[in-house]
């Protein structure tokens, strides 16, 4: 049974910095494509962050240049350092195993505000 547990969530001022979590159980990381989803009220989920079974990331428009994704393959983690906060990055943030999948983590709130 695949289980995904995010962390790292919080209250942040703008321009701030936070580090997520995203610890797998049931399955190996290695082998797949993990990514970081945001979802704003009222917004449809959408993808921030992703990172190849190979180690190539790719990243979404608005978090170019701010956010890094890492993946350890031995802790069977996957990482989003989110640099450079903004209001506009509030949202609960979601890590997914695949992307073609059903395994999500429950979600870690992050709120970005003075």
């Amino acid at each position: 049974q695949v289980q995904l547990v995010e962390s790292g969530g919080g209250l942040v001022q703008p321009g701030g910095s936070l580090r997520l979590s995203c610890a797998a159980s049931g399955a190996p990381i290695s082998i797949y494509t993990m990514g970081w989803y945001r979802q704003a009220p009222g917004k449809q989920r959408e993808l921030v962050a992703g990172i190849t079974a190979r180690g190539f990331p790719n990243y979404a428009d608005s978090v170019k240049g701010r956010f890094t994704i890492s993946r350890d393959n031995d802790k069977n983690t996957v990482y989003l350092q989110m640099n450079s906060l903004k209001s506009e990055d509030s949202a609960v943030y979601y890590c997914r195993m695949g992307t073609v999948t059903n395994y999500w983590g429950q979600g870690t709130q992050v709120t970005v505000s003075s």
